[in-house]
């Protein structure tokens, strides 16, 4: 498949690396407003690909979009210290009305990836600018956040943490929602397996995963300036489950028309069956009462934000 990026910032010249090196793509082609930027990134990846998939790389414009099946949209400005993902409303959404009339010209058939954050509003906000149906529009949502959660809860039981099976559901920020009650290494409960294994798995020590979940992009924003390595894996992720039609289950973010605590019509996260087609459907995770609340609230959050985003349109 010819994959586009729009962005080629660290997020986007991140995914265009793992997508032309883990052979999910035949051509890959980036698009930058900064042509130079896009051109460095191009000619630096393309040279990597002789020792694996042997991918085409290349800068380009918005035309050279035509024969396109996906285009991932990572443009936007970034996360500062000290900011939310939602303080990046107003900018990115300027951004979107510059870009999204270009994609949906040269490319009217393709699916839309978001990456850009706030992912999940900036999700409904493409959706909108665009006018494609909706299972060809979403974001990368919480993939990301679910392999927070099963990487800290690999770590604290001395497991793989691809033996973990545990989501991370709603807002792709403040507001998410870990399942604990759903959280199983290999077939059984989280709760069993460490009582099996002789670990603790205290509410102190949830809290503590919660916290280093909920707050991973703050802690590497921090330290280094800004996160790409885990999104452009969880990427990658989602881009072959559509290239290679797997009808994988994924913690997408996308377009909810029923309600959620009184919100509907507002894009979050929930385990989604994703294939060539893009979405195929969203399901309903098995949850407690507590976590049933804590997705209300999220949605409650993200249907406020998500008003001023399309008020700005």
């Amino acid at each position: 498949m010819q994959i586009g990026i729009i962005g080629t910032g660290m997020v986007g010249s991140s995914i265009a690396f793992a997508l032309a090196t883990a052979g999910v793509a035949e051509k890959v082609i980036l698009i930058d407003y900064n042509k130079e930027r896009a051109e460095a990134e191009a000619m630096d990846i393309s040279h990597a690909t002789p020792f694996s998939s042997g991918a085409t790389v290349i800068a380009g414009d918005y035309p050279d979009l035509k024969e396109t099946g996906l285009v991932i949209i990572t443009a936007g400005a970034n996360q500062k210290p000290g900011e939310t993902r939602l303080d990046l409303l107003s900018k990115n959404v300027s951004i979107f009305k510059s870009i999204i009339p270009e994609i949906t010209q040269y490319a009217p058939h393709a699916i839309l990836l978001i990456a850009t954050n706030p992912v999940d509003i900036m999700t409904e906000v493409a959706l909108k600018l665009s006018g494609f149906p909706k299972n060809r529009v979403f974001g990368t949502g919480t993939v990301l956040d679910s392999s927070r959660f099963r990487s800290s809860l690999g770590y604290h039981l001395d497991i793989s943490p691809t033996s973990v099976h545990a989501n991370v559901i709603g807002e792709h920020g403040d507001s998410e929602v870990l399942l604990w009650s759903g959280a199983v290494a290999g077939t059984t409960p989280i709760e069993q397996i460490a009582a099996q294994i002789g670990v603790i798995l205290s509410d102190t020590i949830k809290s503590n995963v919660d916290n280093d979940v909920r707050n991973a992009a703050y802690a590497i924003i921090k330290g280094k300036g800004s996160t790409y390595f885990g999104i452009a894996a969880a990427a990658l992720h989602i881009v072959s489950a559509i290239t290679g039609n797997s009808h994988m289950i994924l913690t997408v973010s996308s377009h909810h028309d029923t309600a959620i605590g009184g919100h509907k019509n507002i894009c979050y996260s929930m385990p989604s069956i994703v294939s060539k087609n893009g979405i195929e459907k969203a399901l309903i995770p098995v949850m407690n009462e507590q976590e049933r609340l804590a997705l209300e609230q999220s949605a409650e959050t993200l249907a406020e934000y998500t008003k001023k985003a399309l008020d700005m349109l």
